[in-house]
C-alpha cells in the first residue's frame, strides 16, 4: 500500500452526471480507496418495482453483461437486493467474499438542485433511509445517484421518477465501475453509454 493512500484523507466526491469531469474525477477518487489485494464486491441495492429505486438493479444488470476481472456483482433486475432480502444477501457475501472491499450502490433523494448528481463517498451506505427503513449499513464505500427531490410522500416520489434520468445515471456509474475493474481511466463522449463499451 502506498504512503499516499495511507496519509490522504478520504473525501466525498459529487458531480452532475452531465459534467464532463465526472468520469475522470470519480475514477481517481474511488480508485485511491480500493486496496490492490482485495476482491471487490459491488452490491446494487433497489427494486425494479419502482422506477427511481431501480437504479441499483439496472447498474447490476449492465455490469453482469460485461466480462469483469475483479468485480463480483450482486443485485440485478432479475435478482434484486432490497429491504426484504438484504440481511440474507449480506450474510452470503460475507461467507463467499470474507475480505472483500464492498461498494454499495443505490438511488437516493436530495435537493431539487442536486437531482442528477452522482455521489462517491468513503462511507457505508444506509439503504432505505429516505423511507425510514431500519436496515444495516452496507459497504466500505458507496456510490449513489440522486434521482428525485426529497420531501413528503417519498415512496411515491420514487415511483414517479423519470426512467430517462435513472438510465443516464446508471450508464455513467456502470462505466465508472467497468473502468475501476479494468484499471483504466474512463473516457466517454456525451453520447456514449456504458452499454456500448
Amino acid at each position: 500500500m502506498s504512503l499516499k493512500r495511507i496519509f490522504t484523507k478520504k473525501k466525498e466526491f459529487r458531480c452532475n452526471y452531465q459534467d464532463p469531469l465526472l468520469m475522470s474525477k470519480a475514477y481517481e477518487t474511488i480508485s485511491s480507496w480500493i486496496p490492490d489485494d482485495r476482491e471487490i464486491v459491488v452490491l446494487c441495492i433497489g427494486t425494479d418495482r419502482s422506477t427511481g429505486d431501480a437504479l441499483g438493479p439496472i447498474i447490476g444488470s449492465f455490469l453482469t453483461e460485461k466480462p469483469l476481472n475483479r468485480l463480483h456483482v450482486y443485485g440485478t433486475l432479475e435478482s434484486p437486493v432490497h429491504a426484504v432480502n438484504l440481511v440474507e444477501r449480506l450474510q452470503m457475501i460475507a461467507e463467499k467474499h470474507p475480505n472483500a472491499y464492498i461498494i454499495a450502490i443505490d438511488a437516493c433523494l436530495g435537493r431539487t438542485t442536486s437531482i442528477g448528481s452522482i455521489i462517491v463517498s468513503p462511507t457505508p451506505l444506509r439503504p432505505g433511509a429516505a423511507l425510514k427503513k431500519n436496515l444495516p449499513a452496507v459497504g466500505d464505500a458507496q456510490i449513489t445517484g440522486i434521482v428525485n427531490a426529497s420531501g413528503d410522500m417519498e415512496y411515491f416520489v420514487l415511483q414517479n421518477t423519470r426512467l430517462h434520468l435513472v438510465m443516464q445515471i446508471a450508464y455513467k456509474i456502470s462505466a465508472l465501475l467497468i473502468a475501476v475493474d479494468r484499471k483504466q481511466v474512463p473516457i466517454l463522449s456525451p453520447d456514449t453509454t456504458a452499454a456500448e463499451n
